[in-house]
This record gives C-alpha cells, structure tokens and sequence, in this order.
C-alpha cells in the first residue's frame, strides 16, 4: 500500500508543475515576440533620460548581445544597421537635448511587418544597462614580461 501511495504522489508531483508552466497568457506573450505581425511605428520609437553618446554604444551593445549582425555603422551621423530575423534594420540615435536622446528602429524597406522582439528585446537591454557607467578601454598593447 505505501509502494502505491508513493508512487501516486511522484506521479502528481511531476505533473502539477508541468501543467502550471503552460500558461496560455505566457505563450501568447512569447509568440508575439517570435511571430512576424504589423508593427505600430510608435513601437519603434524610444526616448531615454541619458545623452546620446551613452545611448549610441548602449544600442551597439544590446546589437551584439542579441547576436544580430551589423552591417554598417556610422558613429558621427549616428546610425547602425544591423540584420535580424531574414531583414534589414536602421537604428538612428538622436539627440534630444543633453540630458535626453532617442532611439528609433525601422525596417530599411519600410514593411513594418517583423517580430516585435527585434525592438523589444533592443530596448529591453538598453533599459537594464541603462544604470551601468561606460568604460574607456585601453588601445595600448598588452606586454607580456
């Protein structure tokens, strides 16, 4: 009888988490980020509280960090663009006032038909770094004694 009890609560314990993981809110959430849908251009529009410097190697990172390609960047006009999902992107950093800047991403072709996890994630790192200071880093050569 204590074999069989045994047995039945290992069984509902493998099951009840595994059922309370499959959330239909949480599987629609992640669908529309993976899902090609029409964008709203004011989804690809961002204002943020740092000055545009900060912004623009804050985008290059967040590029990279979402392993998408960049295929030009142009650091004095302030533009990248960078491939992601089969398309095309321009991101422009632009300069607000000194204490704020704006980040808009657009498909070059201007078919506002992507994942909307291009931008989101995009603006989603920026937002978490968003406290980190930027670092210069050294273009000396390292010297092995």
């Amino acid at each position: 009888m204590k074999k069989v009890l045994m047995l039945f609560l290992m069984i509902l314990f493998c099951v009840v988490p595994a059922m309370a993981e499959d959330s239909p809110a949480a599987q629609l959430a992640e669908l529309e980020l993976v899902t090609p849908q029409n964008i709203d251009f004011a989804k690809c529009v961002k204002t943020f509280n740092f000055p545009v410097e900060k912004l623009f190697y804050l985008s290059i990172s967040a590029i990279n960090a979402n392993h998408f390609q960049i295929e030009e960047l142009q650091s004095k006009m302030g533009y990248i663009l960078f491939r992601a999902a089969n398309k095309n992107f321009l991101m422009s950093v632009v300069k607000v006032d000194a204490d704020h800047s704006m980040l808009k991403i657009t498909p070059a072709d201007n078919v506002y038909f992507f994942p909307y996890g291009v931008v989101y994630n995009i603006y989603k790192y920026i937002d978490l770094n968003a406290e980190e200071q930027l670092q210069m880093l050294s273009t000396e050569p390292v010297v092995k004694q």
